[in-house]
């Protein structure tokens, strides 16, 4: 297990980058079985892109309840390990798997009873859609078991320190399914095409071949601790505590999920292109998304170790460095969702219609591109301190706040289908501002306090002493 990293001293930028990358590249990763589908089903036309725009609503959902055992596994592990408890880090690990294990296979089992009635709350056009959509959930639930447990073997590898094999184990299910996915969907030789069947059956074959992967790794060779699963017994308070601690991320993950199909029900009053077009528009977002998200893991790891030194000169420091990163970067996406919206979307749907549909979808999501890495940069900084409610009460309000907001501005007197994504855009922009405004009154006051502090302890200090902290402070 390599040495954890000081973050308390050093080159500020530097740590925030070298933690941030790996981080970003696993999340990408992730996003690529998605955007490798949709890149290939949009040479099939809309219809298939807004299928599997339905069905993926519920792999989303899944991935957000999973983040139970995940969340778990992260920090249940890395607290007994920092705390020098190597059986009670397995013990995390086996209780976290089997909780996973159990959590899919209810999952997979409502999926797989229940899919045209789960497709049907999307009311997609009868037939060659709503078929699609029904087809591929179908499959890709067959697959949910693996697709799910493997973001709780990454969490325990995270626990541990080592996010650089989750990353490679990965690649080789992002390569394996970047392959497949042509292959299957339009044939090869004896390999018939099979179109949207054949976009589910990648992805679920990449997913088994990287769970392999982990329980070859993990289970048999034992690379990063032993997890021993022949000592398993059950624990209620090892159960409690996993659920205590994802719960929260996981819940609020959901509870977005529950809106976007909210608002994904209302926007099919326009039909099946406006889907297929937030579908493809959700992706191409999630760029963006996922990269700031990787920086403001690193800034929750950098904050934490400085909050843990009570070092708040360092923190500010840290946060307003990573904020200029973050603002940098939305400036790029948002000129280049405006100038270039037109070749991004083309990547996806060449159709006349869904593409100019799209065109106007990227230069909506623009306005909010800076604010909303804003706020997830914030949420990063806020979970540093510990202090998980701000970026809770912020998110639920507001992200609920698009539905009624999407019902008012897509009348017909205002904004039409439009409305709904000028309330998404426009309430990434208020929850960016105000958790920016909620944390910056937290630094300020506890910069103050601790200022206070430090000037009663000085003044006890010879002027010489005195003289020299000041000089040390300058040079950080």
């Amino acid at each position: 297990m390599k040495k954890s990293v000081d973050l308390t001293q050093g080159p500020i930028f530097k740590q925030l980058v070298k933690l941030a990358l790996p981080i970003i590249g696993t999340s990408l990763m992730q996003m690529a079985y998605n955007l490798t589908d949709m890149i290939w089903l949009g040479h099939l036309g809309s219809n298939a892109v807004a299928s599997v725009g339905g069905a993926g609503f519920f792999i989303w959902l899944g991935m957000s309840l999973l983040l139970v055992t995940r969340v778990g596994a992260e920090v249940g592990v890395s607290q007994a390990l920092g705390r020098k408890e190597q059986e009670t880090a397995a013990r995390f690990a086996r209780h976290s798997l089997f909780w996973a294990v159990l959590l899919s296979l209810v999952y997979v089992a409502i999926t797989l009873l229940f899919t045209p009635q789960l497709i049907g709350i999307f009311r997609l056009s009868k037939g060659v859609v709503e078929d699609g959509a029904i087809l591929y959930l179908r499959i890709v639930s067959i697959g949910f078991l693996f697709t799910f447990v493997n973001p709780t073997f990454q969490g325990i590898y995270n626990g541990v320190g080592n996010s650089r094999l989750p990353f490679y184990y990965l690649l080789v299910g992002l390569g394996l399914n970047m392959l497949l996915d042509p292959i299957l969907i339009f044939g090869l030789g004896f390999i018939p095409a099979l179109g949207i069947k054949g976009a589910a059956w990648a992805t679920v074959i990449a997913q088994v071949v990287v769970f392999g992967i982990f329980f070859i790794r993990f289970v048999w060779m034992k690379e990063i601790i032993n997890p021993d699963f022949k000592r398993f017994k059950l624990s209620k308070d090892i159960s409690l505590k996993i659920f205590k601690l994802g719960m929260p991320v996981a819940t609020e993950s959901s509870l977005f999920a529950c809106f976007a199909l909210i608002l994904a029900r209302m926007i099919t009053k326009w039909g099946d292109i406006p889907i297929a077009v937030q579908s493809v528009g959700a992706q191409i977002e999630a760029i963006s998304w996922m990269t700031s998200s990787g920086f403001a893991t690193a800034l929750g790891s950098f904050t934490g170790q400085n909050f843990g030194a009570n070092n708040w000169n360092r923190i500010k420091k840290g946060y307003y460095t990573t904020l200029g990163i973050g603002i940098f970067l939305g400036t790029i996406v948002t000129v280049s969702f405006i100038l270039f919206g037109k070749q991004i979307f083309s990547l996806f749907l060449r159709e006349p219609e869904p593409l100019q549909m799209g065109i106007v979808y990227l230069k909506i999501l623009a306005v909010s591109q800076v604010f909303m890495i804003i706020e997830i940069i914030t949420r990063g900084a806020f979970n540093g301190i510990g202090r998980t409610v701000p970026p809770s009460i912020i998110g639920i309000v507001f992200t609920g706040a698009r539905v009624p907001a999407a019902m008012v501005l897509s009348l017909e007197k205002y904004l039409g289908m439009l409305g709904i994504w000028w309330a998404i855009s426009l309430s990434s922009v208020v929850k960016g501002i105000g958790l920016m405004g909620w944390y910056i009154t937290v630094l300020h006051r506890s910069g103050t306090e601790q200022a206070k502090k430090k000037k009663v302890r000085l003044s006890f200090l010879p002027t010489r002493q005195r003289q020299q902290i000041k000089i040390e402070e300058l040079e950080d």
